[in-house]
């Protein structure tokens, strides 16, 4: 009986964790909300960034693109083109990464033009006052045909009163742009200048796919998605789209202390990386039809004769953990962390690197998972052999809890008392039984936010229908396996994988000795069909974990009853 409780209890402390944690969370953990947030003015009379101008009317994306002189980008990673009106960033698909399973997919399209549906772009340029300045119209010339690793290009334009400006754009192999602005002063007096970085999307069409709309309604608690950035030697979540739009024209400022900012999807991010301490002004803004993130920088005066340059950067692609860990090392601070990994990130990056080296041995992330499970498993085996023992030490001692029981049985606290007296005397402890599976909730719930953040996991095929181990089990026999044109409700969405959870568990549970509490007999016989329900919506590759991890358990408790063959009678209460 008693090990029959430990395992309600802990699947009970599993489903806590996994579902109630959100809510515990925002209960008595709550993050400061952007209003907050210590506003920064701009620090002179030199205004910042310029708010985008959106068009009053939106066109289809390949007309706009065709309407504008561009230079062509290409990357192992990228593949787009640059606006020469107003030198604009806002054309990107990543190559490496498509929008679906399907082999004929098109790849992730990050960024679209302005004017575009969609649109999503980045634009470097200069304020100031008394200076006839480059703006969002204004067609620059190129020194070079293509944007490549190899190949950087410079832009350049004349104002036509002794100022000469000019943008030098180089890229790397992978998302990461470097931009070097400069301004030549020919003329006679001295100018103020201060350069920004802006990146503007447009709020409400999608880009390509629907992993690019920005999502108001997901829950933050569980995956931060929309505006972030590192300030004040932070990762910035508590700002998110619902924010900026009721902070209004105000949006979200932050002070000089800046070391990256931008947008963030699930897989993806735009982020702009200015030069350190060079920062006046930072943050967010809303308008009627788009967000915008953007950093000033501190303005500076150049005088007649000379040239100033400012340093920043710029990156635009897939959060690919290795990736970004080595921007991070190269210089851009907690660059990792703009996959949010939440409260657990010490358990889930250990996780993560175990199954890529495991992905790397193998070749495949389902084999993985399943030797991810033979490793976990095998640590707590020895955990496991401890609670048979205690399991066998709680059945001798039976006959003195149950003398126990009836000599205080009008008196509780006193029976309560002499019973922890007795476990301390034969140094037995109750909740040794559950304590294997309490364990493996962190390596649990691990595996859940690593199937959901890492874009390594995403549309990563196992075997035969599984084509992408983030996503559900597909298979169902609802719509007779495929065969039906109809894609059920996810509370019917009974893949292969969940209905073998239900069935491991229920075989698992069947290897314990039946209890003769009929509340508990009925307790046991719907919870692996209630967990098949539960877990149908969640990662096949959770759900591939659970099963071989049930598998694994049932081979376990089959061996360990084989040496304590007393703790399979039947249990009387």
């Amino acid at each position: 009986m008693e090990n029959q409780r430990n395992i309600i209890l802990a699947i009970v402390l599993s489903a806590l964790v996994l579902f109630g944690w959100p809510v515990i969370a925002e209960r008595f953990f709550p993050q400061p909300k952007a209003a907050e947030q210590a506003a920064a003015p701009t620090s002179s009379g030199v205004p910042g960034a310029p708010a985008a101008a959106a068009p009053a009317k939106l066109k289809d994306r390949a007309t706009v693109l065709a309407a504008t002189q561009r230079l062509p980008i290409e990357t192992p990673a990228l593949k787009g083109s640059i606006n020469l009106t107003g030198a604009q960033l806002d054309d990107l698909v990543l190559v490496r990464h498509r929008e679906t399973v399907k082999k004929d997919s098109a790849p992730v399209r990050l960024l679209s033009p302005g004017g575009a549906e969609g649109s999503y772009f980045a634009r470097f340029g200069w304020s100031g006052a008394g200076v006839a300045l480059p703006g969002g119209d204004t067609v620059w010339t190129p020194d070079g045909t293509k944007l490549t690793p190899e190949t950087p290009v410079t832009l350049k334009w004349d104002n036509g009163q002794g100022q000469l400006f000019s943008i030098r754009i180089a890229v790397d192999q992978d998302y990461l742009f470097s931009i070097e602005q400069s301004v030549a002063n020919t003329g006679a007096g001295a100018v103020a200048v201060a350069n920004y970085g802006l990146v503007s999307r447009e709020k409400t069409k999608v880009a390509s796919g629907s992993s690019l709309v920005p999502n108001k309604d997901v829950d933050s608690w569980t995956l931060h998605i929309g505006p972030i950035g590192q300030f004040d030697d932070a990762v910035n979540y508590s700002v998110d789209y619902k924010t900026l739009d009721e902070e209004g024209a105000k949006g979200a400022r932050f002070g000089a202390n800046t070391g990256w900012l931008g947008f963030g999807e699930t897989y993806w991010l735009t982020a702009l990386v200015p030069a350190k301490d060079g920062v006046s002004e930072s943050g967010f803004r809303h308008s009627p039809t788009s967000y915008q993130a953007d950093f000033g920088a501190k303005p500076v005066t150049v005088a007649a004769g000379q040239t100033v340059t400012a340093k920043s950067q710029f990156f635009a692609g897939a959060k690919e953990i290795n990736v970004l860990d080595r921007y991070e090392d190269a210089g851009v601070p907690l660059f990792g962390k703009s996959i949010d990994w939440g409260w657990f990130e010490a358990i889930e990056k250990p996780i993560f690197y175990l199954l890529d080296w495991l992905f790397k041995a193998v070749g495949n992330f389902g084999v993985a998972i399943i030797l991810l499970t033979f490793v976990v498993r095998g640590l707590m085996f020895p955990i496991a052999q401890r609670q048979f023992a205690s399991m066998a030490a709680m059945r001798a001692v039976q006959p003195k809890m149950k003398a126990i029981q009836e000599r205080f049985k009008d008196d509780k606290q006193r029976q309560q008392q002499e019973i922890m007296k007795l476990y301390q005397t034969e140094k037995i402890n109750p909740l040794a039984g559950c304590l294997p599976i309490f364990l493996q909730i962190p390596v649990f719930y691990g595996l859940y936010k690593v199937l959901m953040v890492t874009i390594e996991m995403r549309h990563a095929p196992f075997v035969g229908w599984i084509k992408d181990l983030s996503a559900p089990d597909p298979l169902t026999p609802v719509n007779l396996f495929g065969l039906l044109d109809f894609t059920p409700p996810s509370f019917l969405a009974l893949g292969i994988l969940p209905i073998l959870l239900g069935i491991t568990m229920y075989l698992q549970f069947k290897l314990n000795p039946a209890p003769m509490d009929p509340a508990q007999q009925q307790v046991f016989a719907i919870m692996p069909w209630i967990m098949m329900f539960m877990m149908a919506p969640f990662a096949s590759g959770l759900q591939l974990y659970w099963t071989v991890s049930n598998l694994l358990t049932i081979a376990q408790q089959k061996w360990l009853y084989s040496r304590h063959p007393a703790l399979q009678e039947p249990v009387k209460t």
